[in-house]
């Protein structure tokens, strides 16, 4: 019996938007806190309402630790209204805990940092490299105030709101979303982007769980767009080690493809530890009882298990794949290193010359 509106009690408005408003809930049948997201749907026009139908089912696959899971919808035609149940985080988002931080004249441990950019990291993951074959998914709104944490201080990526599926056939997005304070170049100049642009966002976020401000800041948005696009920052706060330092450098490299993957992240020695213990978690998590009441009161049919050997095939073909988009990214990085190396030597005997011009007249 699909839910109703009745079925919950709303306790209060979190926030209100353009969609909507955001408020918490407490379900009747098992007293479970929630959050419902409700969209007015009544003034949409039927390629939005399309649209808003492919979000709400990205929504529904997107099943992973570090990801705001989906618990069920409410379509309330009355009303023309949509309600979008999802997890509730106790711990507030990102955002308030930098503001926080800002009041208090406090900094944030660097290992509760790398904790966040595994966890995050790992997210983008399931998000960009969909193992299952199916679309990828660009976030395109990463921000502080759409990272959540839960009671653990686990983040949670939310609010896909601006995400969309990015298909097969078409190996870029071209619609201009997102933040400006976390908006990459190629976004900046409404140039095709892929998943990319979310490292960039990324780094611009983690930048600033550093610096507690973002790397590029400016009064207005032409000002921010003419700094963005020179790429030009400060090093976080000397308390952070620099191999954090040089990691986000990269993240933030104004040319696409010579920022790191999200397996090459993952895969940094700064973030092996982190890495290696959010793994132990999801291996836990099997064990757990379904008593903890994490699971959804309309729980989806699980897909059949896929036979070992084809598994094993998938996964090593996306190894293969993976260590191909390496090798190409080493290559292009020894090149930009070497095209810099000569540009300096070409810009020194430049100057050589000027000197001993000078000297001679």
């Amino acid at each position: 019996m699909p839910s109703r509106v009745e079925d919950y009690e709303v306790l209060h408005t979190i926030g209100s938007g353009s969609y909507g408003r955001c408020q918490k809930i407490r379900r009747k049948a098992d007293g479970k806190l929630l959050v419902w997201k409700e969209l007015d749907y009544g003034t949409m026009a039927e390629s939005e309402k399309q649209m808003l139908v492919s979000e709400v089912n990205l929504l529904r696959e997107l099943k992973h630790p570090n990801i705001v899971r989906y618990y069920d919808r409410i379509i309330d035609r009355t009303n023309t209204t949509l309600y979008i149940v999802m997890e509730y985080c106790e711990g507030g988002d990102l955002s308030s805990l930098i503001s926080r931080c800002v009041k208090e004249r406090r900094y944030l441990e660097e290992q509760f940092i790398l904790r966040v950019m595994a966890q995050l990291t790992l997210a983008l993951k399931e998000c960009h490299r969909r193992s299952d074959g199916r679309a990828t998914v660009l976030h395109r709104d990463l921000k502080p105030a759409n990272i959540f944490l839960d009671i653990r201080q686990n983040v949670k990526l939310g609010d896909f709101g601006l995400a969309r599926i990015l298909n097969h056939d078409t190996s870029f997005a071209k619609t201009f979303v997102g933040t400006p304070y976390y908006m990459s170049p190629e976004q900046i100049n409404r140039m095709s982007y892929n998943e990319k642009s979310d490292i960039w966002s990324l780094g611009c976020l983690l930048y600033e769980l550093c610096a507690l401000s973002p790397p590029f800041t400016a009064y207005n948005q032409k000002e921010l767009a003419e700094k963005i696009r020179e790429g030009k920052f400060r090093r976080i706060p000397y308390r952070y080690s620099e191999e954090l330092n040089t990691l986000l450098s990269k993240m933030l490299n104004l040319k696409d493809y010579l920022r790191p993957s999200v397996e090459s992240i993952l895969q940094s020695s700064l973030l092996c530890e982190a890495v290696a213990e959010e793994q132990r978690k999801v291996q836990a998590l099997p064990q757990r009882r379904s008593a903890d009441s994490d699971v959804p009161l309309h729980k989806p049919a699980e897909p059949a298990a896929a036979p070992a050997a084809e598994l094993r095939l998938k996964e090593q073909a996306l190894r293969d794949r993976e260590q191909v988009l390496k090798e190409r990214e080493e290559r292009l990085e020894r090149r930009e290193q070497e095209l810099c190396a000569r540009e300096r030597l070409s810009n020194e005997k430049l100057s050589a010359v000027a000197y001993f011009g000078s000297l001679s007249s």
